[in-house]
């Protein structure tokens, strides 16, 4: 793996706002394209809820996930359509949780139809989950991975609480009982935090509760065409390795939703193996912050917008 030296990278889950992607479909047909097929293979107007809202539909599970990868998928699209900006290519792909969907997509291992069949199954499947358990999830900063366990054990009392998202250095999420994670939320001063901040979710994701969306996930993904990344190397999220194999893309991606989110130990993955430039392909700023805590001599190039597309393009 030495001789990798660029990354894309994609959001997941809670980088959608209203509007995102409009600028990108008016501007540049590559991307209207993208959301008009994404709109066909949903069989409803998503482009619409991506451009207009209300907040509050776009924010929802089952919406969210679809909207992110297709917003991802038309900026990637414009990327290798562009003549000025087509030479630029990744030679690994990594997504945050959702945005993992997107990385395979990007690396060839899944189609656009299949990646969006998917990132919708799945909402839909964490959605239903969610309705019948009491979860939540709280995003913990200041803490180390010891002091998060700590919290935990104190503040589960026989509910499931357990450290989900170690997404860069001072910065964890916890998932679990909707008590248990109200507790953490008052006890993480007590140990030390910054602050403690409950995540707009429907659920605790990542662990056991979602145990029935991974079986309903597993049905989904047994469905699709997925192939083994060849050229573009992909890292997978609940192991910090790379896929080797298609069997692998899939019991990782079902695992994904009852385990925890390496993304800390993937991007120095990515470091150590020799990647110096990094690219944050979808809406947000999410993972380029994220870096910063990571090591701040490694820059991310974000692009989120079709106005951050044309100065990467040097329009």
């Amino acid at each position: 793996m030495n001789a990798m030296k660029t990354a894309f990278l994609f959001p997941g889950q809670g980088a959608q706002y209203v509007g995102m992607g409009v600028d990108l479909a008016r501007q540049f047909p590559a991307a209207a394209d993208v959301f008009h097929r994404a709109d066909h293979v949903l069989g409803f107007n998503h482009s619409k809820i991506c451009f207009e809202g209300p907040a509050e539909q776009l924010n929802t599970t089952t919406i969210s996930q679809p909207a992110i990868f297709v917003t991802s998928a038309a900026i990637l699209e414009v990327l290798r359509s562009e003549t000025s900006t087509s030479s630029i290519t990744p030679d690994v792909t990594a997504g945050l949780s959702l945005g993992e969907y997107t990385a395979l997509y990007a690396a060839g291992c899944l189609s656009f139809e299949d990646g969006l069949r998917l990132v919708h199954k799945r909402g839909q499947a964490m959605q239903a989950a969610a309705d019948v358990t009491e979860g939540a999830m709280v995003s913990i900063i200041g803490l180390d991975e010891q002091q998060i366990r700590l919290l935990c054990d104190k503040a589960a009392q026989g509910e499931l609480l357990k450290a989900v998202n170690f997404n860069c250095p001072g910065q964890i999420v916890v998932s679990g009982g909707k008590s248990a994670c109200k507790r953490a939320e008052s006890l993480a001063a007590e140990f030390g935090a910054v602050k403690a901040v409950r995540l707009e979710v429907a659920g605790a994701f990542h662990t056991d509760m979602m145990a029935d969306a991974a079986d309903a996930l597993r049905k989904a993904l047994a469905a699709c065409t997925i192939t083994a990344p060849s050229r573009v190397s992909v890292i997978a999220n609940v192991a910090a390795e790379y896929y080797r194999t298609a069997a692998d893309v899939s019991e990782c991606l079902a695992k994904q939703l009852t385990s925890p989110i390496l993304w800390q130990k993937c991007m120095e993955r990515l470091l150590a193996d020799g990647v110096q430039a990094f690219y944050e392909i979808g809406p947000g700023r999410v993972l380029t912050g994220l870096m910063k805590r990571i090591t701040r001599k490694t820059q991310v190039i974000n692009v989120s917008t079709a106005e951050a597309l044309k100065q990467l393009a040097g329009w």
